[in-house]
């Protein structure tokens, strides 16, 4: 396996925050250099093991999707080269894995959109016949496709916990109605417009969530990582079928290695074996090859 960037250390700039898998950096006043780790979290909790190439996969995705969706909703992106930005000796570090955005204010709401139910959603369906407040026709199967994409936000919890499933009315009381309804209309057009370019290339995408944020005019962003298989779940059309978890090209492969395990979810997490590495590595790069080729 190639070597794995657990965790950069850019000297040149102030460190601003370390998150689950980014690192960073103020870039003057107005940008942040944002670096992502081959660092994989489950269950939110940080694996010791890295991926190696994994913030790679995330990075090229990430911009890949951005320029595929910026009619929708402009994006964080500024387009400045990440080696331009930090020291020489440092470039290696940011290389093919970082970013240089806009500095923005966030919205401390997941907009989470679901075109199938698997993961929580199933959870909470099986529970009471909803998902975050929106209700679904009886006798839906694990892992199936819902009549049309559901909004279903998270609230963002503080480092290291869970976010918790919310309905739209939270988002109402936390941001505005008119910010709230503005968020919910473009996460679900661009999963839409996602998925409908990801079926062309045999994968479905059944959910996903984005991150949006505020510049100072009060513009709505996207922001963060988007569509990567750390923020989705990409499914091969061809393993696909209702009543399974079915075989996954992101970090589902290893939360399910993780559920077989004797582990109660807080850390530390059980140390994967290589194999299992390296088939998620192997996951990562073949949905950035099937997605852009």
């Amino acid at each position: 396996m190639t070597s794995a960037l657990h965790q950069s250390s850019i000297q040149s700039l102030p460190l601003l925050a370390r998150g689950k898998v980014r690192d960073m950096y103020a870039v003057g006043d107005d940008k942040l250099l944002i670096v992502a780790s081959d660092r994989i979290s489950a269950f939110d909790v940080i694996l010791d093991d890295p991926i190696p190439g994994k913030g790679q996969v995330l990075t090229e995705l990430t911009e890949f999707w951005l320029g595929k969706l910026a009619h929708i909703v402009p994006n964080h992106s500024t387009g400045i080269a990440p080696e331009d930005v930090v020291a020489p000796e440092e470039r290696e570090q940011v290389r093919g894995r970082s970013m240089v955005v806009k500095r923005l204010k966030p919205i401390l709401v997941e907009a989470v959109a679901r075109g199938y139910l698997i993961g929580s959603g199933w959870k909470d369906y099986q529970a009471g016949g909803a998902v975050c407040g929106v209700p679904l026709p009886a006798g839906l199967k694990q892992a199936g496709k819902l009549p049309q994409p559901i909004f279903t936000p998270a609230a963002k919890a503080e480092f290291g916990s869970h976010d918790e499933n919310v309905d739209f009315e939270h988002v109402v009381q936390a941001i505005g109605p008119e910010l709230a309804a503005r968020i919910r209309d473009v996460t679900l057009r661009l999963y839409t417009e996602a998925a409908q370019y990801a079926a062309t290339k045999g994968i479905i995408i059944a959910d996903t969530k984005f991150e949006f944020g505020l510049d100072e005019s009060g513009t709505l962003h996207l922001m963060d990582e988007v569509l990567t298989p750390d923020s989705s779940r990409f499914w091969p059309v061809d393993g696909y079928r209702e009543g399974i978890s079915p075989p996954s090209f992101d970090k589902q492969f290893i939360r399910d290695w993780l559920e077989t395990q004797p582990w109660d979810k807080t850390p530390p997490a059980p140390r994967a074996p290589r194999d299992i590495l390296e088939k998620t590595a192997a996951k990562y790069r073949e949905a950035l090859q099937r997605l852009t080729a």
